[in-house]
């Protein structure tokens, strides 16, 4: 792992389920001095290293000036349910994911870690896995000297709005990922996810996704 300390970490979607992991073992690791939070809502936390800007994600020519630090987590994201159209969600989910790793990159932040989806493809055609996949592809472009993206299968932890869904799917999930073949969909805590994104940012390793089980070793 690296030894760099002094280091400032930005982070979007603090307030979701890996985000708030990501939020919080950030504040705790002793190589931050600085945790840059930029949200749509205050976070609620209060932290000596904590600073926050509450924005709206449209007005890009306010904010994109104060997206500057070493390294940039994205883990913004809703679901077509809360966004309530297709064109919703991809506002949330790819441009302004997209437009805050622009405006990090353009302020010379060097590293971007991002939470994605396991089975995101550009050419998939399922909606979901197909923007993931886009915005993935996306984010190699901007000029990053390091990309870590995280593709995580079922996530476990406490969310604040309740998903039936992806509860019953963790639960089957658990009963039939001890099959070899499906080990990579086997369940992931959100802070897991988190610790591998900040792992795989800190180490030296040149493998940019991790895709389901592999976030297992990253996050050790």
């Amino acid at each position: 792992m690296s030894s760099t300390q002094g280091k400032t970490a930005i982070v979007v979607g603090a307030t979701g389920l890996v985000g708030s992991h990501i939020l919080q073992l950030l504040l705790s690791d002793e190589r931050y001095t600085k945790v840059v939070v930029f949200h749509r809502r205050n976070t609620g936390v209060s932290h000596p290293k904590l600073a926050e800007h509450v924005i709206k994600f449209d007005e890009l020519n306010i904010w994109r000036h104060l997206v500057k630090g070493d390294e940039l987590y994205s883990a913004l994201g809703t679901t077509l349910k809360k966004a309530g159209s297709q064109n919703a969600q991809w506002k949330i989910d790819f441009d302004h994911q997209l437009d805050v790793a622009k405006a990090a990159a353009s302020n010379g932040v060097s590293s971007y870690g991002l939470v994605s989806s396991l089975g995101a493809s550009k050419k998939s055609k399922n909606f979901y896995l197909n923007m993931k996949g886009r915005l993935d592809k996306e984010v190699h472009k901007i000029g990053f000297q390091k990309v870590l993206i995280a593709r995580p299968s079922i996530l476990k932890g406490d969310r604040k709005e309740s998903r039936f869904l992806e509860k019953a799917g963790v639960v089957l999930a658990n009963i039939f990922t001890f099959l070899p073949p499906l080990k990579k969909y086997k369940p992931i805590h959100g802070q897991q996810v988190a610790q591998a994104l900040i792992n795989g940012l800190n180490n030296t390793d040149s493998k940019t996704v991790y895709e389901g089980n592999e976030l297992f070793r990253l996050s050790d």
